[in-house]
């Protein structure tokens, strides 16, 4: 049974679905006034391979991640490009599907965006002003945080230690409120700022009210798992808790779950647009191979965090290339493998079985990837030995190909099968395999020389020559 740790109760806990073999995740997505940096990246890859392995073992995943498309941010960008703020959204949507494409992340059930749910959210608003939950002050609507009896027991903060901070804050915003504590449901409008008109009067969404909206409309009252970075934790989801459970009077999410941060420098300093300390995965992604980037990112259990240097990327690179090899190899042994059965296939079949399950303990255990990562890596090292048999069958080589490609699956590591050479390159392998017979090496290396030049690697096995496109 799959453990996952909880923020909410800080322990792990089994992973028991709201409906048998369906998964209704909700995961926050980015605000979208810029190109995504690679902690955001490193988010949504956390989360894909999260979903990715609730599917290898055999569960429906209704994966909802929204498009924060409204926000002072695109505001800003909009007025600097002197475009309207959906066109800012758009642009920046659209360069967020490239990279996380590019990323192999599989696209979301359903990506929502907040535009579109105007209605929603103003409904959604104007029921807890009838409950009294919130109140309208200034053109602007708030939040009473204080009514809300929970408030606090994600993060683990207590209301007294929250008020002491919330009381130094300063401002017009502040002065609207009836209490430091409580935060904006809606917006009252601003001289040139996008608007929408409201029965509070015309203005937009504060950010926390939109992610309660988007989930409870796509996924319902109750959802099993809300997903996200470690840095919204607070404010933002313990306040999408109490405003969704203030408005439904149910439990809001079952389990919550947040991804560490990726970190820079000596200092380990989390990676952030406000540090400035960032690398946009646009610009990653043109000059490191982005399934070099997946790999780094994805091997890692998703709440440790990643230090981002060129080094660790190295490591990634060589490990990931071992791999690569070892399905290159597979592919190989195929041509001479033997359809017949051999007293050891039991055995073997035996060892490919226990790898399998050993990868479903480890990640089970709150999706340890590091673990799963180095049972792969032993599958692969077992794989290798096989092949290096003088008779290898048929039966093994697929069995242990499809479960090779199905556990690297869940990291999104895919390798396609290269293309059969052309008969002019088979006729030089040919005439260099002549040239060694006759111990004409210059002839042999000038032929190697010139197939590696066409990003062919040719490879001297007992087995025979073998080749291999050459991977950056």
């Amino acid at each position: 049974m799959i453990q996952l740790y909880n923020t909410l109760t800080r322990q792990k806990e089994a992973f028991v679905p709201i409906e048998p073999g369906v998964v209704k995740m909700y995961v926050c997505g980015p605000t979208v006034y810029n190109y995504i940096h690679i902690g955001n990246a490193r988010s949504a890859i956390a989360f894909d391979t999260i979903r990715r392995y609730f599917e290898f073992r055999g569960y429906q995943v209704d994966y909802v991640s929204n498009f924060t498309d409204v926000d002072d941010k695109i505001i800003k960008a909009a007025k600097e490009l002197a475009i309207t703020p959906k066109e800012v959204a758009d642009k920046f949507i659209a360069a967020f599907k490239k990279d996380t494409e590019k990323l192999n992340i599989e696209p979301a059930t359903l990506n929502p965006r907040v535009m579109d749910h105007m209605a929603d959210i103003i409904d959604f608003i104007a029921v807890l002003i009838e409950k009294e939950y919130a109140y309208q002050s200034g053109g602007d609507v708030y939040f009473r945080t204080r009514k809300f009896k929970d408030y606090g027991k994600l993060s683990g903060q207590s209301i007294d230690e929250l008020e002491i901070g919330a009381s130094q804050r300063t401002g017009v915003e502040q002065e609207l409120k009836e209490d430091p504590l409580d935060f904006a449901l809606w917006k009252g409008v601003k001289p040139g700022e996008i608007f929408w008109e409201s029965p509070f009067g015309p203005g937009r969404p504060g950010w926390h009210i939109e992610c309660s909206v988007m989930a409870t409309k796509h996924l319902g009252d109750t959802i099993d798992i809300h997903g996200g970075g470690q840095d919204l934790e607070f404010p933002h989801h313990e306040n999408e808790i109490a405003q969704s459970e203030a408005k439904t009077g149910h439990t809001f999410a079952n389990y919550w779950l947040h991804n560490a941060f990726v970190t820079v420098g000596e200092q380990d300093e989390k990676m952030s647009k406000s540090l400035g300390n960032f690398v946009t995965a646009h610009e990653l992604l043109e000059q490191v191979d982005p399934q070099v980037v997946r790999f780094f990112m994805a091997t890692t259990q998703y709440r440790r965090p990643i230090r981002f240097t060129a080094v660790n990327l190295e490591e990634a690179k060589a490990n990931l290339q071992k791999l690569r090899n070892t399905y290159d190899n597979l592919l190989f042994r195929q041509k001479d493998a033997q359809e017949s059965l051999f007293e050891e296939n039991a055995e073997d079949l035996k060892v490919l079985e226990e790898y399998r399950q050993k990868f479903q303990v480890a990640m089970d255990d709150d999706f340890n990837a590091a673990n799963g990562i180095t049972v792969v890596y032993e599958l692969a090292r077992f794989l290798n030995q096989y092949i290096e048999r003088e008779k290898v069958s048929k039966e093994i080589l697929n069995t242990g190909l499809e479960q090779f490609l199905e556990t690297l699956g869940v990291f999104g590591i895919t390798f396609q099968q290269a293309q059969l050479l052309d008969a002019d390159i088979e006729a030089l392998i040919a005439e260099r395999n002549q040239a060694r017979k006759e111990k004409n090496f210059a002839k042999s290396d000038e032929i190697r020389d010139n197939l590696k030049a066409q990003g062919i690697l040719l490879e001297d096995t007992p087995q025979g020559v073998r080749w291999r496109y050459a991977h950056e």
